[in-house]
Order: structure tokens, then C-alpha cells, then sequence
């Protein structure tokens, strides 16, 4: 013990006596192992840590999934959910639950409440407590029982000042009467990523019961509900689904679904993760990369610093030290950096967290729960050790290998001209600076690929003009708008209003809005068209106002948009979008031709518009289908308006004027759709964003290396420089001499690191739009970066050989 806190405080000497490499040092292991950190705490939070549930790995959904409709996911209804019940042998416990977004009423302000309807074992499953009152009982789950809720802690506390008396006292919801039965113990959430909806939601404050009627096994089209079950103890997901894909056979017989109808089931945390995986591994396999090119360039730097003491290596080996000696103390001295730079890395990784909660990009569930938690630390510990013993094996290497009687001789001048300017006598920088180009230039090609990927995605229009548009939503869910006629006339009027405020261009509602995340499909018929056995032609269901279309700038193709004759009195009518014109009717005009739910019901289309990006700039979405709101009114309706003028003052208008129509109507997610098309692209942007810092910094690094590398090189051979130029040698001379051996480094940096890109990028495949895994672009452009920065680098130390005055070198040796 003595021996070692004797190292210990040696190497704190050491590193003490050169003050500036040692913070250079640190801080380049502060922002590898800060990165390390930052993204292995995000990939703790959703890959590594279980969810917050008993027993996680037993949770699941189902889901049902129809390719040959286009339908990869789809939720499944109450006939289905029944016979999977009745037939399975996999699960343990099973519950339905709907969730919807209702209006609490009874306050000074109606308030948007994200609620689920589901049934009493939901809860059991998810280990909720109460603490107030009680949760969900089994005789809930059927018909007959006084309405019941079951309040959040947040929403007890939010909306009812923590009233302790809450339990037995009525609430309001889309004005319906509720008995609050219980308030759920705090740290208790359920959000959009463990049950997701049709409708975009936060996290899931109200629970209400869901009971079944005796005809729920013949519900077997309304398709809006969640499955979730825990798998009885033993079973595996695999398992489960083979039982799941026998069910499912016999459900598409029953209901004569298409003959690519099944179903699956997910568990719960890969649910939870989603596609957020791929893109999280590649993010860490590139901070691995940065780490190493750090450790690299590290090594490097000691062993600069260790050429200056081969003297004193020698003299202790001279004195009776062994080389193991030797290298434990070197070792000690790594090591020590090492968890220094460990050390400044926590910083570095809490302030990448907080920007990245800053830039909430969107698509990382569990946002909430990514932190610099007690397995972070053990990572970050384990990091620095092996950072530090990793970039400390060079300089040992070195030390151990030191010539005794060549060091003695040399009077402390560490070897003037040891290996002159030929760097491959110098094998193991060599080795380094080329490890450092070839990993940079790995890291660089994902940037690219990524930054590219991003520019072709904002460059794909969207279908309408984002700028000047204000977005809303509006919730009409009080009982006096049940009926179509009170929900027309409720729209109309607001539409009429707010047309005529100051500002306005235009305005006009909508079911279902672009780049929401709301979703919104169904069957329909095509005239002239039969689909083949067993399917149905899926296609976007959306209702729109008369406006919608010219306040979005949706163009018209053909035909005309609704008009204000479009009335429930009136023919119904259609538009379809050119995907859907175009699909069915390429070579005809489409206007007349019929479209229907019920054939006694025909729907004329009357107007062609263009498509729409509903889903997101890289996704196509189903073809589309518009009905008039006056003959199809919706109760939630997205309201949009052309400005003028700015949109925060026009949003306080625009809502005083709804509530004057109705007080109880609730007017939420107020934004531009500027803002709404920048958040969507939240995710690429996220990705090529953080990639291309690392990538910024394995370019710094590569360049420092080489730069490092070169002036050693010169610093050592400045006597066979001197000699060159005594002889004649003119100062372009020198230049190509020491550019020459720094481009043939690069040149095999780049040999090898093209060799790698084009092997590992694979992986990120799914993660580009528009763009290869192999664009040529990128695998052009990135080399001649890096060539251009490495010539730099290269051409200092060049410049300064060049400064070399031949009669001092002379005179000194």
C-alpha cells in the first residue's frame, strides 16, 4: 500500500510540473467520456432499466396488422379483445382500455383532461396504489355501476389544490357526472408510450371504468382499443405469439379479414423504445469511436512527453528498478488522468442532458427518467479506468523499451535525431495518428450521411404553406353537441366570427391536422372497384370546412373545393387528393364518380386536391378522403387561421371569441404550423445534430494528432534539417519532406476509414431519407475534409522546419 500512494503521489507531481498538457489532456477525456455518459444514460433509461412496473419483462400489448392494407399497427376492438380472452392459453391477466381526451366542467376555465377508460385489472398489472380511496373494482367492469374516477396525484394536485376530502365528490366530464373514488399514489404514470391512441397524448390523467355490454363480443369493428396483458410466469414473448397466430387464423375466418390479417404481441418495453433503438446504438457506437480517437490522441501526447524522460527511466533502470516497476508507475500516472478526465466528464454529461431535455426532440420516451443515475457513475468509473489504462499502454510501451547506454550517452537530449523525418521508423505514432484518421473519418461519413439525409427531408413540400398559420384545438365534448346539427352550427358560428377579426385571412377546421400525430382511417368503396376476397380499400378519413383548403394553400387539381350549399340537406359529397385520383382514375376524370361507406349512402366527389404530407415529410401516407363538415360535423376539431399579424395577440382573440359562442368548450395546443412542420423533423434533426458534434470533435482531435505527431518529427530530426539546408536544400524542399510523410499517413487513414464507413454505416439505413448508405456525395466529400484539415495540420510543422538556421544546429552538436 505504501509503494502505491508512494506512485500516487509522484504522478501528482509529475502531471503538476506540465500544468498545461495535463488540462489538455483532461479535457479531451472530458468530452469523450462525457459523450460515453451522456448517451449511456439515455441508453440505461429506456434499454437497460425496467420499466416502473412489477415484473415488466411479463407486460405486453396486442395489436393487430393487416400488410397487404397497408396497415402494419392497428388497435383492436371489443369482439376481438373477447375471443383472445376466451381462447388464449398465454396470459395471465388481460384489460381493454380506450383512452379519449373529455373536458372537466364545474370550474372558473373548462379544462382538457387526458382520461382512459379501462378495466379494473389495468391498474392491478401496473402495481398502482392508491392514496386516497380505493382503485377500479372487478364489478366495474360491467354495466350498471355509478360512474366512477380515479385522479393522478399530479391532476389531484393541479386541479383540486390536494384537497384531502376529494374522495366522494362529484366531477364533470364531457358534462357527465362522476363520483371520485381515488387518487393514485404519486410516482404512478401511464403515458403515450405505453398506451399509445389515436389522438396525441401527454400522460393519462383520469382513470374511468370500462364495462363491457352483452353484445361486446359482436363489437368487432370498432377498432380503438388497447390490449394489454402480463404473460403468465414462464411464458415468452415467442410463445405467446404462436398462441396469439392461432387465434388470429381463426378471427380472420370469422370476420372475413384479409388474408394478411394477424396479429401481434409486443412487449411492453420494446413498445416503450419503439424505433428509438436503432438510432440510440449508433449515436453510442459513435462516441465509442470519439473515446478512442481521444485515447489515441492521449497517447500520443504522453508519448511526446515521455521521449523528454527516457533520461530518468534510464537512470532508475540504471539504479535497480525493473520494468515492471517502471510501468506501474506510468500506469499510475495514466490511470490518474484517466479518472480525472472521468471526473470532468460527469459535467460534461449533465450538460449534454440538459440539452438535450432543451431540445426535446421528441422521439425519446421516458424523457423524464434519463439521469446521471448510480449506474451511470459505475459506467463512467469503468470508463476512465480503462480509458486510462487503454491510452497509458503506449508511453509504457516506450519506457520499457529504452536503450540504457544510448539515454546515458545522450546527455539528456533524448536522441536527436532518432529516425529523423521517416515516420514509419516511428511505427507506433505512427499507428496512432492513422487509428485516429481512420476512426474520425468513420464518424465523419455518419454526419455526413445523416446532415444530407436532413436537407433532402426539409426540401420535400408538404402539400399546403406552413407560414403565417396558427393551429388549435378545440374540444366541443359537452352533451348539447351529441347531435350533428348543435355541432355544425357551433362550428359555423366560430368559423363566421373569427373570419371577420383583424388579421384574419382566413380560417377553417379540420379532423384531423398535418404533422399532429393524430391518425384517422376506415374502409370505404370505390365505384367501379371490387376489392379482391377478404379486403377492404383503406384510405384517410378527414372532415374539412368549406376554408380548410384555401387557408392551408392546399391546391385544387380539379373540380372545386366544399362550399357553404354543402349542407346536411343537401347531396353528400367528397374530395379526394391526386394519390386517390390518380390510383383509380389515372386516364378519367374522376368528378362524379361515387365513393360510399353504406351503398344506400353514395358520396359524389366533387373536387381533387393535392397530397397532403399527413404523417410526417418522410412517410407516404394512405390515400385521402375530405367531407364536408356541415354533413359530417366532428365534436374535437383542429381550428386553423391565415394571419396578418403576429399570432400571440390573434390566439387570445381567437379563443375569447370561442368561448363567447360557449364557455365550456376547451381551446388547447395552441401553435404555428411552422412550429408544428419544425418539431415533426425533431428526431433527424436530434440525430444529425448530435452526430455532428462528435464528429466536429473527432476532426479536432485527428487534426491535433497529426499536427502533434509532425511537430515532434520536426522538433526531433531539426539537426538532419539543419544538415539538408547546409547541403542546399531550399525551403519547398523541406516543405514537401515533412507534408509528404504526414499525407501518407493520411492516405492510409483514409483507405482504412472508407473501408470501415462503408461497413459499418449499414447499420444507420433506416435512420436516412433520400440517401444511401453509400451516397458518393458523402464518401467524396468527407475525405477531401479531412484532407484539407490534415494538410493544415501537416503544413505548420512544415513552415516551422523551414525556420531551422543550420549554423546554430551545427554549432550545438
Amino acid at each position: 500500500m505504501h509503494t502505491w500512494l508512494q506512485d500516487f503521489r509522484y504522478a501528482v507531481r509529475m502531471l503538476g510540473k506540465n500544468v498545461v498538457l495535463t488540462l489538455v489532456i483532461v479535457a479531451s477525456l472530458a468530452i469523450g467520456i462525457g459523450a460515453n455518459s451522456a448517451i449511456f444514460s439515455v441508453v440505461d433509461a429506456l434499454l437497460l432499466r425496467p420499466l416502473p412496473y412489477p415484473q415488466p419483462e411479463r407486460l405486453a400489448n396486442v395489436w393487430l396488422h393487416s400488410p397487404g392494407l397497408g396497415i402494419f399497427r392497428d388497435w383492436p376492438s371489443p369482439g376481438q379483445y373477447i375471443d383472445i380472452q376466451s381462447e388464449n392459453h398465454s396470459f395471465e391477466q388481460m384489460a381493454l382500455a380506450q383512452s379519449r381526451t373529455l373536458t372537466l366542467t364545474g370550474r372558473e376555465q373548462p379544462e382538457r383532461i387526458d382520461a382512459l377508460r379501462t378495466q379494473s385489472t389495468l391498474l392491478q398489472m401496473l402495481g398502482a396504489k392508491a392514496l386516497l380511496g380505493r382503485l377500479l373494482l372487478p364489478e366495474e367492469d360491467r354495466p350498471g355501476k355509478p360512474a366512477a374516477a380515479i385522479l393522478t396525484e399530479r391532476v389531484w394536485r393541479r386541479l383540486f389544490n390536494s384537497d384531502p376530502e376529494i374522495v366522494g365528490k362529484s366531477i364533470t366530464l364531457d358534462g357527465n357526472p362522476y363520483v371520485v373514488a381515488g387518487v393514485l399514489q404519486r410516482g404512478f404514470m401511464l403515458n403515450a408510450e405505453v398506451m399509445p391512441s389515436e389522438e396525441p397524448m401527454d400522460k393519462l390523467d383520469v382513470f374511468l371504468p370500462l364495462p363491457l355490454a352483452a353484445d361486446a363480443a359482436q363489437k368487432r369493428g370498432d377498432e380503438n382499443y388497447n390490449i394489454v396483458v402480463r404473460l403468465k410466469p414462464g411464458v415468452s414473448i415467442p410463445q405467446a405469439q404462436a398462441d396469439i397466430d392461432v387465434i388470429a387464423s381463426r378471427i380472420r375466418e370469422k370476420d372475413k379479414r384479409d388474408s394478411t390479417f394477424g396479429m401481434d404481441v409486443v412487449g411492453l418495453q420494446e413498445q416503450v423504445v419503439g424505433d428509438v433503438r436503432r438510432a440510440l446504438l449508433v449515436l453510442l457506437g459513435s462516441v465509442t469511436l470519439v473515446l478512442l480517437i481521444a485515447c489515441a490522441n492521449v497517447a500520443n501526447l504522453l508519448l511526446t512527453r515521455a521521449a523528454g524522460r527516457e533520461k530518468e527511466v534510464a537512470i532508475r533502470t540504471a539504479l535497480g528498478a525493473g520494468w515492471q516497476r517502471i510501468a506501474r508507475q506510468l500506469f499510475t500516472e495514466s490511470i490518474l488522468l484517466g479518472v480525472l478526465g472521468g471526473v470532468a466528464g460527469l459535467l460534461v454529461a449533465r450538460v449534454s442532458l440538459y440539452v438535450v431535455r432543451a431540445m426535446n426532440p421528441g422521439n425519446i420516451p421516458r424523457l423524464e427518467d434519463i439521469a446521471i443515475s448510480g449506474t451511470v457513475l459505475a459506467f463512467t468509473f469503468g470508463v476512465s479506468l480503462v480509458t486510462g489504462i487503454l491510452f497509458g499502454v503506449a508511453p509504457v510501451w516506450r519506457a520499457i523499451k529504452v536503450d540504457l547506454n544510448t539515454s546515458l550517452k545522450a546527455g539528456g537530449r533524448s536522441g536527436q535525431s532518432d529516425g529523423g523525418l521517416q515516420v514509419r521508423r516511428h511505427h507506433l505514432r505512427g499507428l496512432l495518428v492513422i487509428s485516429e484518421l481512420t476512426l474520425s473519418l468513420m464518424v465523419l461519413i455518419g454526419a455526413g450521411l445523416l446532415v444530407r439525409s436532413f436537407v433532402r427531408l426539409q426540401s420535400v413540400p408538404p402539400g399546403f404553406r406552413t407560414q403565417g398559420v396558427l393551429t388549435m384545438q378545440v374540444a366541443a365534448n359537452d352533451p348539447k353537441y351529441k347531435d350533428d346539427k348543435p355541432r355544425a352550427n357551433f362550428y359555423r358560428e366560430i368559423e363566421s366570427r373569427i373570419a371577420h377579426l383583424p388579421g384574419v385571412a382566413s380560417e377553417g377546421v379540420v379532423s384531423v391536422l398535418p404533422l399532429t400525430g393524430s391518425v384517422g382511417w376506415g374502409g370505404i368503396n370505390v365505384e367501379g372497384y371490387t376489392p379482391p376476397p377478404g379486403q377492404e380499400l383503406q384510405v384517410d378519413l378527414r372532415t374539412a370546412s368549406t376554408e380548410y383548403f384555401r387557408t392551408m394553400e392546399i391546391p385544387l387539381i380539379k373540380g372545386r373545393f366544399f362550399s357553404e350549399h354543402d349542407t346536411a340537406e343537401m347531396p353528400t359529397v367528397v374530395v379526394i387528393d391526386e394519390k386517390f385520383a390518380q390510383r383509380f382514375w389515372p386516364d378519367t376524370d374522376p368528378i362524379g364518380k361515387h365513393l360510399w361507406f353504406d351503398p344506400k349512402k353514395p358520396l359524389t366527389i366533387v373536387g381533387v386536391v393535392g397530397v397532403v404530407k399527413q404523417y410526417g415529410l418522410e412517410t407516404d401516407g394512405k390515400i385521402a378522403t375530405y367531407f364536408p363538415q356541415q354533413q359530417n360535423p366532428g365534436r374535437d376539431m383542429f381550428l386553423v387561421a391565415r394571419t396578418s399579424s403576429d399570432a400571440a395577440p390573434l390566439s387570445a382573440a381567437i379563443t375569447r371569441e370561442i368561448h363567447s359562442v360557449d364557455p365550456t368548450v376547451v381551446v388547447y395546443g395552441i401553435r404555428t404550423m411552422q412550429d408544428r412542420l419544425y418539431d415533426s423533423l425533431a428526431r433527424q434533426r436530434f440525430a444529425s445534430t448530435l452526430l455532428s458534434a462528435f464528429a466536429a470533435f473527432a476532426l479536432l482531435l485527428a487534426a491535433v494528432g497529426l499536427y502533434g505527431v509532425m511537430s515532434y518529427l520536426v522538433t526531433q530530426s531539426t539537426r538532419d534539417i539543419g544538415v539538408r539546408v547546409a547541403l542546399g536544400a531550399r525551403p519547398g524542399d523541406i516543405i514537401r519532406m515533412v507534408v509528404r510523410q504526414g499525407m501518407e499517413l493520411l492516405a492510409v487513414g483514409i483507405l482504412a476509414g472508407l473501408a470501415g464507413a462503408a461497413a459499418l454505416t449499414r447499420v444507420m439505413a433506416s435512420l436516412l431519407f433520400g440517401v444511401s448508405v453509400t451516397d458518393a456525395a458523402t464518401f467524396a466529400a468527407v475525405p477531401a475534409l479531412l484532407a484539407v484539415v490534415a494538410f493544415a495540420a501537416t503544413a505548420i510543422p512544415a513552415l516551422r522546419a523551414t525556420r531551422v538556421d543550420p549554423m546554430v544546429v551545427l554549432r550545438d552538436e
